[in-house]
């Protein structure tokens, strides 16, 4: 049977101290991770792996839910020292991990670059530097809703767009949980929506919450919050009540 594991992560990035929670699916034939942090931060994944009791190494897949710099940027560094390592990606996100297309986080931030303050331009330059730094990696299995990941095949991925077009998030039947990205948060002991600025379409975004809700969830795991546990599905519902 599957199971997952949170992993922690909290480390400095320029000025902000960034907190991420990747999540680890183990099973007897496939130890997958899901989403990887943003570059240079490939140390800090092995030794929270071994904090676990794994190694990298022993990685057969990694899932990458979306193309935000902070969920793949340590991708190609993690390709380059564990070539093995299959990478999961859906059909919509797949060109622009592989550097096909422009990310659409870039496109966001250069479309509102003239109407900052002028004192904010120079950061804005630099973020947008960051992101067009950042290496494209092939992606090997192309998936869709409902594609099982897995040998055993209790590990599906859901389509959860909003965020972004072609976010994915990933259910593990065997324990019920969902891992999800950047679909949804946890803060304060609470399960929300993600940050509306940073999603593309946040009525999108409600509906994925709503099919969310359709599956037997007991705990999520959130990228950025960590682990949410309790009447998950009631809440989903709660937070897509708003749905236009």
């Amino acid at each position: 049977m599957a199971f997952t594991k949170m992993l922690y992560l909290k480390f400095e990035n320029g000025n902000t101290t960034m907190r991420l929670s990747p999540a680890l699916i183990i099973s007897d034939e496939e130890l997958i991770l899901v989403d990887c942090g943003t570059p240079g931060i490939l140390p800090l994944l092995e030794e929270a792996f071994e904090r676990e009791g794994y190694k990298l190494d022993d990685l057969t897949k990694v899932v990458i839910t979306h193309h935000d710099h902070d969920h793949y940027g340590s991708l190609s560094e993690l390709k380059r020292k564990y070539p093995h390592i299959k990478v999961v990606a859906s059909e919509f996100e797949a060109p622009y991990l592989m550097g096909v297309k422009s990310s659409l986080r870039l496109q966001q931030a250069l479309s509102i670059y003239d109407s900052l303050p002028e004192d904010h331009k120079e950061w804005a330059r630099n973020f947008h530097a960051y992101l067009e730094s950042i290496e494209s990696v092939n992606v090997d299995v192309v998936v869709r809703e409902g594609a099982f990941i897995d040998v055993a095949q209790e590990v599906s991925i859901i389509a959860t767009p909003g965020h972004m077009p072609g976010h994915i998030s990933v259910y593990v039947k065997g324990d019920k949980t969902l891992i999800a990205g950047d679909a949804l948060i946890a803060q304060d002991g609470m399960l929300l929506m993600a940050n509306p600025q940073y999603s593309l379409n946040l009525e999108e975004a409600m509906r994925s919450a709503k099919h969310l809700a359709e599956y037997d969830i007991e705990r999520v795991i959130c990228y950025h919050g960590g682990l949410f546990e309790g009447d998950v599905n009631r809440t989903l519902l709660a937070i897509s009540a708003d749905e236009k």
